[in-house]
Parts: structure tokens; sequence; C-alpha cells
């Protein structure tokens, strides 16, 4: 009885396990399967994120000037920008001249780096700034983007500016033919930059300067100039903003890191630079109205006074070294430097009647510099020995306050409160050349009535 119950417990056994055995193999299956479906989902997904991206790359960032031949696009803003949340409220439209304006003068690395370069600076500033539209029909401002201070003179190395006027008047040839905005306003909202010795006049020498005056196509635009004075001149007599010379934000961080704007300082008064001994020269003017060379003959041989007449690359250092920093006018009142003794935390003595200064509503001049009428320039020693005993740590003080250096300094992108900013904040001043505003303002007007 046993041996016939053995087989039948074993066949019971055996069809157990075929019926377990199979429906083990249908649970592998659907399990196999819808193990598979989410490899194969992302398998798909890196394909076609392939594709997508071989035939549509993304755009090379632009380290150079933003060109756009069409308008496309209302949009300022670039990606590699940072939001501003205090900028103007206004737009400009940069018009995209053909090269030989502007870039192609860039083949000499003086041309953005010499004390004339704001042009070279504010241009690159505006082209990636939340301001810039591309939409010429939505903009306050239209800035004209000429180099005219990179034609360096093979005899001697200086700029020359002897083919600005026809530069600009070819600049502003091409402009109104290839578009209508300069002629609907006679170019009042247009923005220029001349950053030489007596702005607009574009001439080295003052007499030849004021005898040519400013050309007669730019009278109606604005103007943004280094040159600047508190009393009439014809050199100025045209909407302007006064602006720094370019001092590279660059070398004055390096100098500051390894001298410090509060950090110790070896040298009492300094000046480096050109000085006449016989201030009458070659040409039979006076340089520097005889300023400098009195300074020479007075004070050349004081050990207080660190003066040199030959150029030295490293002067900055010196300047961070120095107290006060002697800054007398040259041809021109102007001086740059005026904004390197600022940024590098030295007292700028201004010798120079009469000057006016940029952005006076961010940099508190009277309260960072020394004023030295040109008449008083031999008792210079005596003026400076009264402020050092009495209010110099207060005038250091004032100066050494991060936001004057920066106001003063042009940055490759437009950042607040630096010097393209204020010239920003200028132009908001003036927006009543805005030929767009007007035509709000007057149908707004119109509408009233």
């Amino acid at each position: 009885m046993l041996e016939q119950k053995r087989p039948l417990k074993r066949k019971g056994f055996y069809v157990r396990m075929k019926l377990l055995h199979h429906k083990q193999e249908k649970k592998s299956c659907f399990y196999t399967y819808y193990k598979f479906l989410p490899c194969l989902s992302f398998f798909l997904y890196f394909i076609s994120s392939y594709f997508i991206t071989t035939n549509n790359p993304q755009p090379k960032p632009n380290t150079h000037f933003i060109s756009h031949n069409m308008f496309q696009t209302t949009n300022t803003t670039t990606s590699s920008q940072n939001t501003l949340h205090n900028i103007p409220n206004y737009k400009i439209f940069v018009y995209d001249l053909p090269s030989n304006y502007n870039t192609d003068w860039l083949s000499n690395s003086r041309c953005s780096t010499h004390l004339f370069a704001s042009e070279v600076a504010i241009h690159r500033a505006l082209s990636t700034s939340q301001v810039r539209t591309f939409d010429p029909y939505e903009a306050d401002f239209f800035f004209v983007p000429v180099y005219v201070s990179c034609n360096f003179s093979t005899i001697n190395g200086f700029p020359s500016i002897i083919h600005a006027r026809s530069l600009i008047a070819s600049a502003i040839q091409f402009i109104s033919t290839q578009h209508q905005f300069w002629n609907r306003s006679k170019g009042s909202d247009h923005v220029f930059v001349a950053s030489h010795d007596f702005g607009a006049c574009f001439h080295t020498l003052e007499d030849v300067a004021m005898a040519q005056g400013i050309p007669e196509m730019l009278k109606n635009s604005i103007v943004l100039q280094t040159f600047g004075v508190e009393y009439k001149h014809p050199c100025q007599e045209v909407e302007n903003v006064v602006i720094p010379p370019y001092i590279s934000p660059e070398s004055v961080r390096n100098i500051l890191e390894k001298s410090p704007a509060n950090g110790r300082r070896d040298i009492w008064a300094f000046f480096r630079g050109k000085m006449e001994i016989h201030p009458k020269n070659i040409s039979g003017r006076f340089y520097s109205k005889r300023v400098r060379s009195v300074i020479w003959r007075k004070f050349s041989g004081d050990r207080r006074f660190y003066i040199h007449r030959h150029r030295f690359s490293g002067y900055q250092s010196e300047i961070a070294r120095s107290v006060f920093c002697l800054c007398p006018l040259g041809w021109a009142p102007w001086s740059p430097r005026i904004v390197e003794s600022v940024a590098l935390g030295c007292v700028p003595v201004i010798i120079a009647d009469g000057i006016k200064l940029p952005f006076p509503s961010a940099v508190r001049w009277a309260e960072i510099s020394v004023r030295v009428a040109e008449k008083d320039v031999g008792r210079l020693s005596r003026i400076l020995e009264r402020v050092a005993s009495t209010n110099l740590s207060v005038i250091q003080r004032n100066l050494w306050d991060p936001k004057t250096r920066h106001a003063l300094l042009f940055n490759e992108e437009v950042q607040e409160g630096d010097a393209t900013w204020q010239v920003l904040v200028s132009l908001s001043k003036k927006l009543g050349r805005s030929h767009r505003r007007s035509r709000t303002v007057s149908g707004e007007l119109r509408s009233d009535t």
C-alpha cells in the first residue's frame, strides 16, 4: 500500500511544482517587461537630447561687441550680466556702425587702455547693458560709437586727432542715410564721446581749439567729454556731461592688493610727469600756464617733495605711497592724475583754475581734495603744511570710501555706481531731449484737450 501511494504523492508534487513553475515564469516575464520600460525611456531621452543639442547648438559667449544688423528684439538684458535693480529707466540704441569707425582701431592694444579710452569703455559697457535696446523705436537716446583717439602718431606715440572731424562727419552721414532717427530729431537725442584734451573741439592746443570750436554737426547733440570748466568756453557750448579720463580698474586693483589705500605712505608730496624747465616751448606757447615750471623750480630741491620729470611705468605704485599728489593742469585743465590719485587713496592737489570735475553728485570733491589757485602755486608748501596739521585725516577718511573710487572707474560691464553708471544717471536728467518722450508727452496733451 505504501508503495502504491508514494508514486501518487510524487506525481502530485510534480504537478504542483509544474504549475508553480509556470506561475513563476509568467511573473518573471511581467517583471522583466516593467523593468525594461524605465531603461528604454532613459535611453530615448538621452538620444533625443543629443540630436536636439546637435541640431541647435548653444551660442558661444560673445566676448566682444554685440552686433545685430536687424532689429530683433526689445529685450536689452544679456544672460551674462547680473540684474541691476536701480538702473535708470530708459533705453539706449547703440548703432552698429561699420568696423572702420570703431573696432578696427582695437588692433592696437593701447586703444582700449590709454587715458582717452573711455570712448571704448563706454561702448563696451553699453553694449551689454540692461538699458540697451535693439529696437530703435523704443529708444530714448542713440549712442554713436566712433573712436577718434586711437590714431597714434608714429613720431611720438601720442594720439593724433587730426582725423576726428572727418571720421565723425562720415559716421553721421552713414546713420542719417541708413536710418531716420538722426534726421527726425536733428541729432538732439544722439550721444557721442569726446575724450580728448578739449573735448568736442578736437584739438590739443587751446587757442586753436577755441578758434575752430565745436563742429556744427555736433552742436545739437549730447557729448560725453573729459573737458569741462566753470566759465564760458567755446569747447563746451554743447549739451555735455563731464566724464573722467580712463584709468584701468585692473591696474588699480593690482596696486591696492599690494598697497591698500589706508596703508603706510612715506612720500609727502608727489608728482611725476612732463615739466618744462623753460615754460615757453618751441611753438611759442606756455605749457601748463607756467605752473609746472614753478613747481619744479621751487620744490624739486625740497626733500619732502618727490618730483620727477621722467616717465616710469610703475608710477601708480608711487601714488599709492604718497600723502598728497600734485595734479597741475597741462595743455588742458584736466589730468588723469586726478582719477589715479582718488583711486589709489592719495589726496589730489588740484591746480587748475575753474576746472569742472566729473560726477559731482557722486564724488564730493570739496571733501576729498585740495584746491590751489594757479597764482598761489609758489606757496604750495605752506598750504599743504596747513592741511596736514588741520583736516588731513578727515579728507583721507572721505577719500578712502570705496564708492568714491568706484564712481570714477569704467568697467567692462556696467556696475552699479561705477563711471558708466554715473553717465547713465547724468543722461536720465536729459530725457527732455528724447524724441520718443516728447512725442509721448505731446500725444497725451492732445488727448487731454
